[in-house]
C-alpha cells in the first residue's frame, strides 16, 4: 500500500483466529477500494492465483512456493518467496556458552520455535557440543521456569497435524531437555536433542517447532561443508569471537542472511533486506526495499522538440 498498490490479502487457514481478526479489522479502518480479505484454504488460494496481478507475496514453504511460481508463470506475474528452511547455528569453540545458551533459546523457542528464520539446529565440535548442553538446560529454565507448560511466556503448536508431526520427531537423538507433550493442548515442551545424525528425521525437513537438534562435526573446515552440501537457509548464524570464523562463513556459504552472535535480530533491522536465497526462496523485503519490491522504476525520458 506504501507504494501505491491496491492489496488482495490472503491469510493463512491455518492460524483461522488471526485471519478472522485480520477480515474483521482491515476493511474496518483501510479504503475497501483499495485493500481486500480474502479467507479460506486451498480452493480459495487456486482461484486467486488464477487471476492476473502485478506481484505475487508468499510467505510459507517451497511445496506451496512452487505452486505460487507454476501459476504466476501464467501471467508472466513476478513473485517475492519467503520460504523459510533448516537455518544453522555453528558454535564456536572459543564463544561464551552460557550467553550463547540463552541467545539459542530465546531465539529458537520464540513462538514455541515457529517462527521463519528460528535456529533450526546447532552445528559445533563435539566438546562444545557436551559443555554446551547444560547451558542450554540452565537457559530454558532461566527463560520458561521449571515447568514451561505454565508459563505466560511460551506458545503452543499451531494445531494437531504439526504436533504430531513433531512429536514424531523427538526420537531422533537423545533428549537434553525437554521432551514432554500433550496433544490435547498442543502443548511440546522446549526440547533439546543431542547424538542427532545427519540424517536423522529431525534433520530432513524445516522443522518448525520447539526441537532444537546438535549435531557435531570436527571443526570449522567441516561445519562449512556441512552448511553448503545442503540447501541454503533463510538464516545463518554464528557465534564465534574469531573475526577469521565469521569472515569465512560470510565469503564461503551462501544464505538468505547472516547473523554473528545473535538469532532474529537482523529480521527487525528495518535497513537491511530480508529475504532468502535458493530454496529458502527469492527477493527480498522490508524498509526501502519493499518499496521498491512493490514498485516499478519507469525509465522516463523527455527531449524538447524546439
Amino acid at each position: 500500500m506504501a507504494a501505491g498498490n491496491a492489496v488482495v490479502a490472503k491469510p493463512s487457514e491455518l492460524a483461522p483466529a488471526t485471519s478472522a481478526a485480520l477480515a474483521r479489522l482491515l476493511p474496518r479502518y483501510l479504503d475497501t477500494d483499495a485493500v481486500a480479505v480474502v479467507e479460506g484454504g486451498v480452493p480459495e488460494t487456486t482461484a486467486l492465483l488464477a487471476e492476473r496481478f502485478d506481484h505475487i507475496f508468499y510467505t510459507g514453504n517451497g511445496t506451496v512456493g512452487r505452486i505460487v511460481m507454476r501459476a504466476a508463470a501464467e501471467h508472466l506475474t513476478p513473485v517475492t518467496l519467503e520460504l523459510g528452511g533448516k537455518s544453522p547455528a555453528f558454535v564456536d569453540r572459543d564463544a561464551d556458552l552460557d550467553t550463547v545458551a540463552a541467545r539459542l533459546v530465546a531465539g529458537k523457542f520464540l513462538n514455541a520455535g515457529q517462527t521463519c528464520v528460528a535456529p533450526d539446529y546447532v552445528l559445533t565440535d563435539p566438546e562444545t557440543a557436551a559443555a554446551l548442553e547444560p547451558a542450554l538446560v540452565r537457559a530454558v529454565e532461566a527463560q520458561y521456569g521449571t515447568d514451561p507448560a505454565r508459563s505466560t511466556e511460551y506458545a503452543r503448536i499451531v494445531n494437531e497435524r504439526h504436533f504430531d508431526r513433531l512429536t514424531g520427531l523427538l526420537d531422533s537423538g537423545r533428549v537434553v531437555v525437554g521432551g514432554g507433550s500433550d496433544r490435547s493442548r498442543k502443548y511440546l515442551a522446549p526440547t533439546v536433542l543431542a547424538d542427532v545424525a545427519p540424517d536423522a528425521p529431525v534433520m530432513r525437513e524445516e522443522i518448525f517447532g520447539p526441537i532444537l537438534p546438535i549435531v557435531t562435526v570436527p571443526g570449522l573446515d567441516e561445519a562449512i561443508d556441512f552448511v553448503n552440501d545442503r540447501d541454503k537457509p533463510l538464516a545463518l548464524y554464528v557465534f564465534s569471537e574469531s573475526d577469521g570464523t565469521r569472515e569465512r562463513f560470510a565469503a564461503e556459504t551462501s544464505s538468505g542472511g547472516l547473523g554473528h552472535g545473535l538469532p532474529l535480530a537482523h529480521l527487525t533491522v528495518s535497513d537491511l533486506p530480508f529475504g532468502g536465497v535458493g530454496e529458502s526462496g527469492m527477493g527480498n523485503y522490508h524498509g526501502r526495499y519493499s518499496i521498491e519490491t512493490f514498485s516499478h522504476r519507469k525509465a522516463v525520458l523527455k527531449k524538447p522538440l524546439s
